[in-house]
């Protein structure tokens, strides 16, 4: 039996996630909506039904997609059924509760702006995100979008979660209309992994997540790249001071080390490898800091976050009232992740087949005949393996062995060409057409000689969520007749 008291005490809603998937495998974010189920602990025959308007997400937050016809039953049974009244007392009670703590952060954090603002005006210009807007349109402080992820046994090391996370599908938020201004829309973290796509902000925040799990000191930072625009990447500072830059859509690493703005303009400074311009704040699940430097161009920032000078700090008390795991304004306890549901070998046979019929026929479309070299695509194979790798750990290895054989595969007299391409989702004809727009990898596709033998190998790497890492090479060998 369960205590029906105990499970009053609960807070967090269950929350639910409707995506569509087009007949392509392309998914949208239709609905994201958090359930309150305790009425069911003071429903007679401990069932009740409920319906609820679902409404859409971004742009579409106040537009209804749908009614949700919902029955819910407690298993295993309570040992009592408290009266309707209890329950609803005790949700106007938090209710109460967490519109007070909303109110007292909402003038702590005006506050703390104002005497931002008051260290250096230019600090108005810069990016400090205190809130940001889930997929419902709701303004939740930026903290409680990350919190330590730990992926148990399916993730086995930090870069190991920063290529699952780059492999991630990209997607910016919708824009409805022209001006080029970037809508604002921080997904949860379940509407991402559900849809298998987001914004780079949504890609920061689970690495940053992931990252604190495995025991790093993690941040988000907040700021611009190239040409002024807004983005959001990962930062971990470790014991030795380092400061470690990761980019969560390419799963690239750099190290951080500033340049000092006094030093004379006659040195030659290194130009950094990093994309990033400037920095306006960084945060994580405790901490919100800030950028008080005179300038927040970040190959010359100091990131060291305990120095009140250089970084702002927002009170840890505060911040905690409104993002701790518990707290009634935080989002729910993030879901663990899941296992792969997709079968690797099965899927790359599958891709690997309807890419040789879309070669085949497009070379007949050029009025060419085309013979496939099995040996020679199976050679293929370490090749897609080490590239992988190196994407997940920055090691190369292999590539001695795997020259070796194509030498050996490769007659005297002939000429090998081979072309190797990355991929986050599984479609391959999309596959094939964004191929033929690289003229080296046409070049392979259609190519004309002596003895042409074709080769074609796809390789799968599976991750948590069904999100896959697809390689593919095309190769050719043909006699040299010039």
């Amino acid at each position: 039996m369960v205590d029906a008291t105990t499970m009053l005490s609960i807070c967090d809603p269950v929350h639910m996630v409707l995506i569509k998937t087009d007949t392509f495998g392309e998914t949208t974010l239709v609905a994201s909506y958090f359930l309150e189920w305790r009425s069911v602990l003071g429903a007679e025959n401990r069932v009740t039904n409920v319906a609820v308007e679902l409404l859409g997400v971004g742009t579409e937050s106040k537009v209804s997609v749908g009614v949700l016809n919902i029955k819910l039953e407690m298993y295993p049974q309570l040992n009592k059924t408290l009266s309707q009244e209890i329950v609803n007392t005790q949700l106007a009670l938090e209710r109460q509760k967490t519109a007070e703590k909303e109110r007292l952060f909402l003038v702590y954090a005006k506050q703390w702006w104002r005497e931002y603002l008051q260290i250096r005006p230019s600090h108005n210009t810069r990016l400090v995100k205190i809130f940001a807007q889930d997929e419902n349109g709701i303004n939740r402080p930026v903290c409680s979008y990350v919190r330590p992820l730990r992926a148990g046994r399916l993730l086995d090391t930090p870069r190991q979660a920063a290529r699952f996370v780059n492999v991630l599908g990209y997607e910016r938020a919708p824009v409805i209309g022209g001006g080029g201004g970037k809508q604002e829309q921080w997904c949860t973290l379940l509407a991402f992994l559900c849809r298998n796509k987001g914004d780079c902000e949504d890609h920061a925040n689970l690495l940053c997540s992931l990252l604190l799990g495995y025991g790093l000191e993690a941040f988000v930072c907040v700021g611009t790249k190239a040409k002024g625009v807004p983005h959001t990447w990962v930062m971990t500072c470790g014991t030795d001071g380092t400061i470690t830059f990761w980019e969560s859509l390419t799963g690239h690493r750099y190290i951080h080390n500033p340049i000092n703005p006094d030093d004379s303009p006659l040195v030659e400074q290194p130009k950094p490898m990093y994309p990033y311009r400037t920095v306006g704040c960084v945060f994580n699940h405790q901490k919100f800091l800030g950028n008080c430097q005179p300038s927040d161009a970040v190959e010359v920032c100091v990131f060291d976050l305990h120095d009140e000078s250089k970084w702002k700090p927002m009170s840890g008390e505060a911040i905690k009232s409104v993002c701790s795991p518990g707290a009634t304004t935080s989002l729910p306890p993030f879901p663990p992740l899941c296992a792969s549901t997709i079968d690797a070998a099965v899927i790359s046979n599958e891709i690997e087949l309807q890419l040789r019929i879309l070669v085949s026929e497009h070379r007949k479309d050029l009025g060419l005949t085309t013979v496939w070299d099995d040996q020679l695509s199976y050679l293929l194979s370490p090749a897609l393996a080490a590239y992988e790798l190196e994407r997940t750990t920055s090691i190369s290895a292999g590539n001695e062995e795997f020259q070796d054989a194509i030498r050996r595969a490769v007659p005297d007299g002939h000429t090998f060409k081979g072309f190797p391409i990355h991929f986050v989702y599984r479609n391959a004809r999309r596959a094939f057409s964004t191929c033929l727009r690289s003229p080296f990898c046409e070049e392979i596709i259609c190519c004309r000689g002596d003895q042409v033998r074709l080769a074609v190998r796809v390789r799968v790497f599976t991750y948590p969520e069904s999100a896959c890492a697809v390689w593919i090479m095309f190769a050719c060998k043909y006699r040299s007749v010039l």
